[in-house]
């Protein structure tokens, strides 16, 4: 059984689509890549920035979590 890697905050926030190339997001604890989304071109899907949790921001989106479900997971968020 393969265990995902973890990352901190700091490193989340470095995948941005500005700093490295790579667009992540974490979701309840769990690290998206979000890269080849049209939706989140250059880091920023509408007000939302990429690099960080949406968890708490997911309420006033007008989709479900499900959403989550097309996206490669890349590792867990370190508490």
């Amino acid at each position: 059984m393969s265990t995902l890697p973890e990352y901190t905050k700091s490193q989340l926030a470095l995948r941005n689509g500005q700093d490295k190339p790579q667009i992540w997001v974490a979701y309840k604890g769990i690290i998206y890549d979000v890269t080849e989304s049209r939706l989140w071109k250059n880091g920023k899907h509408y007000e939302h920035w990429a690099g960080q949790d949406l968890t708490p921001e997911l309420a006033d989106a007008p989709h479900t979590e499900t959403v989550f479900e097309k996206f490669v997971v890349i590792g867990t968020l370190k508490s």
